[in-house]
Formats: structure tokens, C-alpha cells, sequence
């Protein structure tokens, strides 16, 4: 379940990639337009990500107690909140489009860029959350294959469609942003399709429930709690990182984006865990249940040490090819020496992160999110500190940022394993049934 899972999550980016790709050929303004509002495209589809991680355990439990009616039911109320969503950020985001634009205060050129691709491409959002919920939904079926299918299938298009309406048609940024839009609602299409499908075969009513969609989104209220406190924590250590220097910050979005890889294959893992744990506690086998919780922090740690071994190998290759400057190269080597021997601590995290999800404990994993925040930022504040005690940017850009990632890879991922270890050891978010 998790192989298949992690080409879907991988799929996702290439979206992205794509755009960047072809966007470069318009020039620099364009290319900065794209980044500013890709920022904000990629901050309203992370925070909205608990469609799918509200969906995916209500499903599997169902599932799980025989009630495949009912886990397509849920599914489908997960869709249709989604729809909603979607809806209204259009109607709010296309209008403010030119203000959340101007917010970043760059040239006027690529302001007009970033509000061009900015207003076309919310277009697509209600498409997107689409593909999130539906891709709960058939996570929650044990289902990682069709995701995979649809996401591969989609990026191909939106390559394709990038091409004719960026260079066939010329119409540059709005091309782009065009050429995903279609694609994104050429993949909500087949999700659609396949739900519908299902929903005739077990004789279920296509029309949104109330209690369902509320039900989904009370549960995913406290995920959106949860996401926000991670993005907090990433947020706050890019801004210690940018009080220290050029180098410090260019080394860090160098190393997050090494650290995003190999959380996409943790996280293909923890995918795999919600839908299982969530099928188990549906059909109330709690002996299933606490074996695939042990299986899945074997595989969690032998993943991350794999991966540590992998990154510490490669950490002296790794900034030629990311950086010509030598002081970026210097700090990066050390920075994922670092990054390396916490791997295996990510990956524990990364899996019981998935567990409790799984298991519908989103209330415990939002508050315990604040409180790791709160413990990281006594961390953060003590390196922001010793940074400038030691002579402020530049002193000392390997050193600086070597105790950046300690705070933040072994102090703030330390909290989450702390939190999430001591609510597994208990039997409290063990609760079978349907719901």
C-alpha cells in the first residue's frame, strides 16, 4: 500500500515542477510571479490537506465493520464539504488575488505575473480539494493504486497542456496556470466518475448528508489545528534562519527541500498506516490494530536509518549540485550530517503521526501539536541568540546552522516523537467501531 501511495505524493509536486520548467523560458518576472503565488497555492492546499486525512480513517472504518455502503457514504460527504471549500475560497481568493500579490512587495512585472497565474489558478482549488477527498476516500478503501494511477495521468496532461497553451498559443503565465487548471479538473472528472460508480453499485445516495459533512469537518478542524502548528514550527525556523544571513537561509531551503523528499517516502508510510489502522478499529480487531502499530515503527525506523545512511553518503556531492557558493557548500555538509542521524527519529514520528490519524485521535494530535510548538520555540529563541552573541550573520554559517537543524530536526521532531510515543503506549486511542 505505501509503494503506490508514494508515487501519488510524489506525482503531486511535479505539478509544480512542471510549471517552474516552462515558466523559466518567459523570463525572470514571470518565474518570480510563479514562486510568490505558488507560496500561496501551496499553503491553502497543505492546510486543506485533512480532506484527506479526515476522509481516509472514517472510510476505512466502515469499511472495516462491514459497512461498505456506509464507508462510500463517507467518502462522498468528504467530497462534497470539499466541493464547498473550494467554492468559497474562489469566490473570496480570485477578487483579493491582486492584494495577496502585492503583500510580497516585489516589481511591479512580476506582481502582474504572480496576480495573472494567482486568479486563474484558484480556478482549479475546488478541483484540487476534489482529488484530496476522493483520494481519502479510496485510501480509506485500501485502495493506493487508482490515486497513483490518476495522479501520473494528470501530471502527463498538464505537461502536455502546458506546452500548447504557454508556446503553441502564446499566452506565457496564463498558459501555465490554464494548462493545470484543466488538468486538475480533468482528474476531479475521473474521481467523479469512479464515485459515482461505486455509490450505484452499493445503492448510495449521491446527495451530501449533514451529518456527514459536519462530521468530517468537526474531525477536520482539529487536523487543520495540526497542520498549522508544523507549518508554524517551518515557518519560525526559516525566520531565525533569515535573522542569521544569505547563507544561512539559502542553506536551510536547500536542506528543507532534501528533508521534503524524504518525507514523502515516511509519509507513504503513514498513508498506509491511517488506512489500515482505521479498517482494523472499524472491525474492532485491536490485537490487528497494535500489530500493524508495531510493524509500522519497524518499517518507520528501518526506512529512516536507510535514508540517514543514504543522505550522510551523499552529503558532500549534494551541495556542487545545489550551490556554487562556498559558504553554502560548507554549511550544507554539516547540516545534513545532522539531518542524516535523525532520519530514523523522523521516521518513528512520521509513522505514529499516520497511526493516530488513522485512528481518528485528530483532537490529541492538534493540541499536542501546540505544545510541541511550545517547546520548540524556548530552542529556537536560545539558537536566534547564541547566533547573534556569537557575532550575527555570517559569524559562522556552518556552526549556526548545524545547531539550527539539532533545534529543529532532533529538538522539535524529539517533542513530536516525545508526545506521539506516550499516546501510543496507552490504550486511550484504541476506540473500535464505526466511528
Amino acid at each position: 500500500m505505501a509503494v503506490p501511495a508514494l508515487g501519488a505524493l510524489v506525482a503531486e509536486p511535479l505539478f509544480l515542477l512542471v510549471d517552474t520548467a516552462m515558466v523559466g523560458h518567459l523570463g525572470g518576472d514571470a518565474l518570480a510571479g510563479l514562486g510568490i503565488a505558488s507560496a500561496i497555492l501551496q499553503t491553502i492546499v497543505g492546510l486543506l490537506i485533512f480532506l484527506a486525512y479526515a476522509t481516509t480513517p472514517t472510510v476505512a472504518r466502515r469499511l472495516g465493520a462491514g459497512d461498505r455502503p456506509g464507508a462510500i457514504r463517507a467518502g462522498i460527504d468528504g467530497m462534497w464539504l470539499a466541493l464547498l471549500i473550494g467554492v468559497a475560497l474562489v469566490a473570496v481568493g480570485v477578487p483579493l488575488s491582486g492584494g495577496l500579490i502585492g503583500l510580497f512587495g516585489s516589481s511591479p512585472a512580476a506582481t502582474e505575473a504572480g496576480v495573472t497565474y494567482l486568479s486563474i489558478s484558484l480556478w482549479g482549488i475546488p478541483a484540487m480539494l476534489l482529488v484530496i477527498a476522493a483520494s481519502g476516500l479510496l485510501r480509506g478503501l485500501q485502495d493506493t493504486k487508482t490515486p497513483l494511477v490518476v495522479a501520473t495521468a494528470g501530471f502527463a496532461a498538464n505537461a502536455v497542456l502546458d506546452a500548447v497553451f504557454i508556446f503553441g498559443f502564446g499566452w506565457g503565465i496564463a498558459g501555465s496556470a490554464a494548462g493545470t487548471v484543466v488538468a486538475q479538473w480533468g482528474m476531479a472528472a475521473v474521481y467523479v466518475v469512479i464515485a459515482v460508480r461505486a455509490a450505484r453499485r452499493d445503492d448510495v445516495s449521491l446527495r451530501p448528508g449533514l451529518a456527514g459533512v459536519t462530521s468530517v469537518a468537526g474531525s477536520g478542524i482539529w487536523l487543520l489545528v495540526r497542520t498549522a502548528s508544523l507549518r508554524a514550527a517551518m515557518l519560525a525556523t526559516v525566520f531565525v534562519a533569515s535573522g542569521m544571513g544569505v547563507t544561512e537561509v539559502a542553506t536551510l531551503q536547500i536542506a528543507m527541500t532534501i528533508f521534503s523528499t524524504l518525507a514523502f517516502i515516511l509519509d507513504a508510510l503513514a498513508i498506509a498506516g491511517q488506512a489500515m489502522i482505521g479498517h482494523g478499529l472499524g472491525a474492532a480487531n485491536v490485537p490487528r490494530v497494535t500489530a500493524i502499530t508495531r510493524r509500522l515503527i519497524q518499517h518507520g525506523l528501518i526506512a529512516g536509518v536507510g535514508l540517514g545512511v543514504t543522505i550522510a553518503l551523499l552529503a558532500p556531492l549534494l551541495g556542487p549540485l545545489f550551490s556554487n557558493d562556498d559558504a553554502i557548500r560548507a554549511a550544507l555538509t554539516p547540516t545534513l550530517w545532522v539531518m542524516a542521524a535523525g532520519a530514523p527519529l523522523a521516521g518513528f514520528v512520521f509513522v505514529l503521526d499516520g497511526v493516530l490519524i488513522g485512528a481518528g485521535d485528530a483532537r490529541y494530535l492538534a493540541l499536542t501539536g501546540l505544545v510541541n510548538l511550545a517547546m520548540y520555540a524556548p530552542l529556537l529563541l536560545w539558537v536566534a541568540i547564541a547566533s547573534d552573541a556569537g557575532g550575527g550573520p555570517g559569524a559562522d554559517a556552518a556552526a549556526e546552522m548545524t545547531w539550527l537543524w539539532l533545534a529543529f530536526g532532533w529538538g522539535y521532531m524529539g517533542a513530536r516523537g516525545l508526545t506521539l510515543g506516550l499516546r501510543v503506549r496507552t490504550t486511550r486511542w484504541i476506540v473500535t467501531g464505526t466511528s
